[in-house]
């Protein structure tokens, strides 16, 4: 028999036709994710959980909440399960916890919605997965309209391993949300880079080789939008996807990875067709 989160709701004597399931995604507008909130913050996650547009007033009353987060793996992660109550308007003063924007800011109504937390799934929290199958975009479906196999059951929440270097893959605002273990192994390797302009689809190569390693050098991105790069600075600030393309030992001088930068320019042509002046 497959497992699925409807028959673990069932166990506990909830209806899957009275349970939306939520899965809160990265907005694209905005660098954290409401994964990181929930891992770094519960209450604040659940305040941002209980707003919902007023457009939908009254769609949720007398039902249950089954809330999923989106680590950095792409998996769906249960994030706990609540019974809905009334609502009422959100006030101008509101304040959105990822955009750090009020309600007249976002340009849109809302309503806060009363939630109790149902204890028996808080064992569940942060220790299971679901496959939740095509329409990633649907975040908010009828669990009886669908199966939702059970893929990871675990004791305690871990964060996602680190993919390792060469698999590494984000973009410049989302990196506010890789786990601790992710930033120390960034920050201890140096080496060359790719940034890839969403908009332009220019390439710019680059190379770290502070005592920062990867993680500090793309903090200059961030902080600045161009970290002091001429062609960077050429183009209007973008959310650069970025990557590694070589790892330096742990001995190799500046130099050596300047050399290393040098290659990789010419591999991928980044002075002829891309964002590199030098």
């Amino acid at each position: 028999m497959t497992l699925t989160f409807n028959l673990l709701l069932k166990s506990e004597g909830i209806d899957p036709r009275e349970v939306r399931l939520l899965r809160h995604q990265q907005p694209s507008e905005v660098g954290l994710s409401p994964y990181a909130l929930w891992r770094d913050d519960r209450p604040e996650f659940e305040r941002y959980q209980s707003a919902q547009r007023a457009d939908r007033r009254g769609y949720f009353k007398g039902q249950f909440w089954a809330g999923f987060v989106v680590p950095p793996d792409g998996s769906t992660l249960f994030a706990g399960l609540y019974e809905i109550g009334d609502h009422t308007p959100a006030s101008a003063d509101w304040l959105d916890p990822l955009q750090r924007k009020t309600q007249s800011q976002l340009g849109r109504e809302l309503d806060i919605y009363d939630y109790r937390p149902i204890v028996e799934f808080d064992l569940y929290i942060g220790c299971l997965k679901i496959e939740w199958g095509e329409g990633k975009r649907s975040w908010n479906q009828r669990a009886h309209k669908k199966e939702k196999r059970l893929l990871d059951l675990r004791q305690r929440f871990q964060e996602p391993m680190f993919p390792g270097y060469s698999n590494f893959l984000s973009n410049l605002a989302a990196l506010a949300n890789v786990p601790n273990p992710w930033i120390a192994a960034l920050s201890a390797a140096r080496g060359v880079y790719l940034l890839t302009c969403p908009d332009t689809r220019e390439q710019y190569v680059g190379s770290a080789t502070g005592a920062a390693g990867f993680w500090g050098r793309w903090q200059d991105y961030i902080s600045s939008g161009h970290g002091g790069n001429a062609g960077l600075k050429s183009r209007a600030p973008s959310d650069y996807q970025v990557s590694i393309l070589e790892v330096a030992g742990s001995a190799a001088t500046t130099d050596e990875i300047v050399a290393m930068e040098q290659l990789w320019k010419a591999k991928l042509q980044s002075r002829e067709m891309g964002l590199n002046r030098n």
